[in-house]
């Protein structure tokens, strides 16, 4: 079976910048060694605005064409949320851009009220699991994290590992770390979350806490709070499988469908 090695980039978002934030993730990218997948935080070239209007880019126009050519260059999936508009709506959507020019697309389900989104954004409708060497992963978005039921690993739908790019505030830290360390163990998969630091232009304040978390729910990796830190993990597919079969809670999942 095959092993994953995937790099996680927690970093600071100059707001409302995709030319200085592309320029500074290409230099974070550039110095990482061999991976299969580079996971960039939610909104990475703008950060968590609600000035979609104005940020919005087209799909495969500056951010998108980046991605391609950075998924190109270091032979991996490139793969974070950003502000794009289709057919007249705008999306908080996550990319998983392959090194071959051809991606997969996710939008943000559960948009945060609280700050607004839902009036600058349109709510996405569908769930989306994506191949990787052997391996089904299944991209969410910040807020999402608070919704288990949309996140849920079945036997119709499995899914190996949970991705989670966020802006997600130093307020309720506590919860995202709760929350994912929940998500790993109901859904017996690896988390690997991605969150950015630094105080954006409305004033928030994200710290990081940055995580890949193991299926029985222990930390492999945290990152520093308030630091810019990249790093890469090898995961075992073989010890994931292993663990499921050894105690096989999915089996007795219920059964639901989502309306």
């Amino acid at each position: 079976m095959n092993d994953l090695k995937i790099t996680i980039i927690q970093a600071d978002l100059i707001w409302e910048n995709a030319k200085a934030n592309l320029e500074a993730f290409t230099t974070t990218i550039h110095s990482i060694e061999a991976t299969d997948l580079i996971i960039l935080p939610e909104t990475f070239s703008t950060g968590f605005s609600m000035n979609s209007a104005a940020l919005a880019e087209p799909m495969g126009s500056l951010t998108m064409s980046w991605m391609a050519d950075m998924a190109k260059q270091s032979n991996a999936v490139i793969a974070g949320s950003l502000i794009l508009k289709e057919d007249g709506n705008i999306y908080n959507r996550f990319i998983w851009m392959r090194p071959d020019g051809t991606f997969e697309k996710y939008d943000k389900r559960h948009l945060f009220t609280m700050g607004n989104e839902h009036n600058h954004y349109t709510k996405g409708q569908e769930n989306l699991i994506v191949e990787l060497k052997g391996w089904n992963i299944c991209p969410q978005i910040c807020y999402d994290l608070r919704f288990p039921v949309w996140s849920r690993n079945n036997s119709k739908n499995s899914y190996d590992l949970l991705i989670y790019v966020a802006n997600w505030p130093q307020v309720r830290i506590a919860a995202w770390e709760k929350l994912l360390y929940a998500r790993a163990i109901e859904n017996q998969c690896y988390v690997a979350a991605v969150n950015r630091i630094g105080i954006d232009g409305e004033g928030v304040n994200c710290i990081g806490n940055s995580m890949l978390i193991d299926p029985k729910g222990e930390p492999l990796w945290k990152a520093a709070n308030q630091e810019e830190e990249t790093k890469t993990t090898q995961l075992s597919l073989k010890d994931l499988n292993d663990f499921r079969k050894k105690f096989p809670v999915l089996e007795d999942a219920d059964e639901f469908e989502l309306k």
